[in-house]
């Protein structure tokens, strides 16, 4: 007994260098997964081949998902409120209230200031909040922006000032949630083309505001029924972004 709790306290202290090499081995075996553990999953690797035949093909599978045709009206209606309508008439409308093409341009210019700032903290909050609650609130308050914009030009210091600040901060901070909710739904491999195609609807609602705004001036004599129209399209676009991504929980018998 003596002799055994002699080896025990040996095998304590240290124990036979057999076992301290197996201990060893073991050691090395199990860091790899607790390194692991702490990590990522490495991203899915890019599609490979033709990239038209790429691009089409993921263009076809997505065009099955109710998602991704939410995705592109959203963006759509984007594209129309900015780069189409504000980027494109914003100056011109501002010659129709007495405002010189310069002074539009720099207020234009401040918009482009304060969009580095909003889509950073968008980008940010992306990563922390739900992308579909902050669409949400990014289109409505950019309709409601819009609907206010022929108002701004009565008021001095609360009126184009705060709306450039305002929509300025809402220009671009759409992509960062749009982005998420892609890659959320048609994962890491398939999102990057897929986002592409999305774009191009951005690119057609621009170009669809660029001329709709330009006819209602030349017919109307004023942008204040196309501002309106563009406002109306962000509200709609508040509404329907709500539904992307969601998918209906089952519910699972609990186990006796």
């Amino acid at each position: 007994m003596a002799a055994g709790g002699a080896a025990g306290g040996r095998g304590g202290r240290g124990g036979h260098p057999a076992g301290r090499l197996a201990a060893a081995r073991a050691a090395r075996r199990g860091r790899p997964a607790r390194l692991r553990r702490g990590r990522r999953c490495p991203a899915a690797a890019p599609p490979t081949g033709n990239p038209i035949t790429i691009a089409f093909s993921a263009l076809a599978r997505a065009s099955k998902s109710r998602d991704f045709w939410l995705l592109f009206f959203s963006f759509f209606v984007c594209g129309a409120s900015t780069n189409g309508y504000i980027g494109t008439h914003f100056i011109a409308m501002c010659g129709d209230y007495g405002i010189t093409p310069v002074r539009g341009a720099g207020i234009l210019a401040a918009m482009g200031v304060f969009d580095l700032a909003g889509t950073t903290l968008s980008g940010w909050l992306s990563d922390r909040y739900n992308a579909r609650v902050l669409l949400f609130w990014y289109y409505g308050l950019r309709g409601l922006a819009l609907i206010y914009l022929p108002y701004a030009f009565g008021f001095d210091f609360f009126g184009l000032p705060l709306f450039a600040l305002f929509y300025g901060l809402d220009w671009v901070a759409t992509v960062p949630p749009t982005v998420r909710l892609t890659n959320d739904r048609f994962g890491s491999r398939e999102a990057p083309v897929i986002f592409g195609w999305i774009v191009a609807g951005h690119q057609l609602g621009a170009a669809f505001a660029a001329l709709g705004a330009g006819l209602l001036r030349n017919s109307l004599g004023s942008y204040t029924a196309a501002t309106m129209i563009s406002g109306g399209l962000c509200l709609v676009s508040a509404i329907v972004v709500l539904r992307i991504n969601r998918r209906t929980a089952t519910l699972t018998p609990a186990v006796a």
